[in-house]
């Protein structure tokens, strides 16, 4: 049971920040801000908790009930429910959406972005966008969840944002703050709180989304929305290179798809963060972009490595290296062919050596890290 609270207590006053959340210019003073607080239960657990259940969850409600309030209160650019969406006639069956009202200009950029958050002076230079603060999440002191209403915002905790401009139904921004300062992401902690969350929401139909791809960006952010369908990339065969027995962890690399895409699975969600956020550092110091796709209420997360050349231009997005791309214009749409988008991401795919390098390095990380891991427990 998620019990719903005003905020007057100090457990966590004592954890908030006031002036500026450890991120750059946030200010939350004045407002109610409904927080949603993992129990100690489900962190203390080995395997990954999202299991299928006819009640919806209380994390899932509480995002979709704030996103569809502003989404009635007119804050977005447009209708996204109203995009047309279509199968690319082909084997790979992408899929293709034709979102007249999107500003690309709006979308993840190279360098030098910023969001900006309606009513507070919140800027960071990874979007440019306008979102609204919907909620938090943070780690409780409870044994089950609770959801609070906060008059801060906790430090150690994600915040949820509105984009402006969706791509898909429930389009949001997820901000970790108060974790350690990196220029980009490797703190396991916010991955961590990340994956619980796609666990706690439990609908398949949710996906989260990280691109490593930008230079200059000062502060990490994930992006999450709901698709209706399996996106395709989830749908391709898959041939393992690594299996930890004990702790249930796999990597395996997709056959037959024209990206390089390596999917990590585990039955230890402690494990697999630590894992993934190693891999994810040592790739960030060799300077290869890459993103992530977080599915199937956290049971995965598909790594896409791309090319090493900064300059390229070709770098493709978390949706679009899942099989999801977007079109302004009707004559784009409706003239998008397979051939044409198997070549988009083949620009951007590694080569043969450069993934098999890439492979070797998740599997002497993963050899390393899992042993380690359970030895704790």
């Amino acid at each position: 049971m998620v019990s719903i609270n005003q905020f007057e207590d100090n457990d966590l006053a004592k954890h908030s920040v006031s002036e500026h959340l450890k991120c750059p210019g946030i200010s939350s003073q004045g407002i109610n801000i409904p927080v949603y607080r993992f129990g100690i239960k489900s962190s203390t657990l080995r395997g990954l908790l999202c299991s299928p259940q006819e009640e919806q969850s209380t994390l899932d409600s509480l995002l979709l009930a704030q996103w569809e309030d502003r989404m009635w209160k007119g804050l977005f650019k447009y209708d996204v429910t109203a995009s047309e969406v279509k199968v690319i006639t082909g084997k790979r069956k992408f899929l293709a959406q034709l979102n007249e009202g999107l500003d690309m200009d709006s979308l993840p950029a190279s360098r030098g972005d910023k969001i900006l958050v309606s009513k507070r002076s919140f800027t960071f230079s990874c979007l440019k966008c306008n979102g609204e603060l919907l909620f938090c999440v943070a780690n409780g002191e409870k044994e089950n969840a609770d959801l609070i209403l906060a008059t801060s915002a906790p430090s150690d905790g994600i915040m949820i944002l509105t984009n402006g401009t969706p791509i898909e139904y429930g389009h949001v921004f997820l901000v970790p703050c108060g974790f350690k300062s990196l220029p980009q992401f490797r703190d396991a902690s916010s991955l961590e709180m990340i994956m619980r969350m796609a666990i706690e929401v439990n609908n398949c139909s949710f996906r989260v989304f990280y691109d490593n791809i930008m230079q200059g960006a000062s502060h990490p952010y994930f992006q999450a929305c709901y698709f209706p369908n399996p996106l395709p990339v989830e749908l391709m065969q898959v041939l393992p290179f690594f299996s930890d027995q004990l702790g249930g962890t796999t990597i395996s690399y997709l056959t037959d798809y024209p990206i390089k895409v390596l999917l990590f699975k585990s039955n230890n969600l402690r494990s697999l963060v630590k894992v993934l956020s190693e891999i994810c550092s040592c790739l960030a110091e060799k300077g290869i972009p890459y993103s992530l796709l977080i599915s199937d209420c956290g049971r995965k997360i598909f790594l896409f490595p791309q090319l090493q050349s900064l300059e390229n231009s070709s770098i493709s997005s978390a949706w679009e290296c899942g099989g999801y791309f977007l079109f302004q214009s009707r004559c784009a749409f409706e003239s998008a062919t397979e051939e044409s988008v198997l070549r988009r991401l083949g620009t951007a795919s590694l080569d043969d050596e450069g993934f098999l390098m890439v492979k070797q390095l998740c599997y002497d990380i993963a050899s390393k890290l899992v042993a380690s891991t359970w030895d704790l427990w």
